[in-house]
């Protein structure tokens, strides 16, 4: 039997398995909101009574894996701002999903930090999934499902009106 109390004093499992395993529940949670839809439609919204307008929007698709954008769409006359922002990569194969941006304010960054040390990059990882495996538990419990996404009418809007490109960002 493999210990993880070590003399070193490693106290519980390295850290990238516990990642995969929250990464793991993203992909469990996702399939539960994902529809048959997304496979013909881009762009899904979903309305449930005390929550604002969520909105799914496919940003790319490849033969194993799927990119995606989720977030809440608030309106207030002509303005729309999207809060919290999540860019999510959906790994069929793996049958992992992971965060590759989660922001609470506005908008979404995809940048990539090569100067990080690895430990650092693993902690932003861990924080951006976390974050994001806490959401979707609470979009559930909120009553979001397969069962409330419909194909919405047109693709996400930036602040100034322009459709939001696969890839751009």
């Amino acid at each position: 039997m493999v210990s993880f109390r070590q003399p070193n004093g490693l106290a519980r499992r390295p850290a990238l398995k516990r990642l995969q395993e929250v990464q793991e529940e993203i992909y469990r949670q996702l399939h539960l909101l994902l529809p048959d839809h997304v496979a013909y439609h881009d762009s899904l919204l979903a309305r449930v009574s005390g929550s604002p307008v969520l909105r799914l929007e496919v940003l790319e698709r490849h033969p194993y894996t799927t990119f995606l954008r989720l977030t809440y769409e608030f309106v207030e006359e002509e303005d729309r701002t999207y809060a919290p922002d999540a860019h999510i990569r959906f790994y069929h194969d793996a049958h992992m999903a992971e965060a590759t941006s989660f922001n609470t304010g506005q908008g979404c960054t995809r940048t990539a930090h090569p100067s990080y040390p690895p430990l650092q990059l693993l902690q932003q990882a861990w924080r951006r999934n976390r974050a994001l495996d806490r959401w979707l538990d609470y979009l559930l419990r909120q009553g979001h499902s397969v069962a409330t996404m419909r194909p919405a009418a047109g693709p996400i809007r930036s602040a100034n009106g322009v459709a939001v490109l696969a890839g751009a960002g």
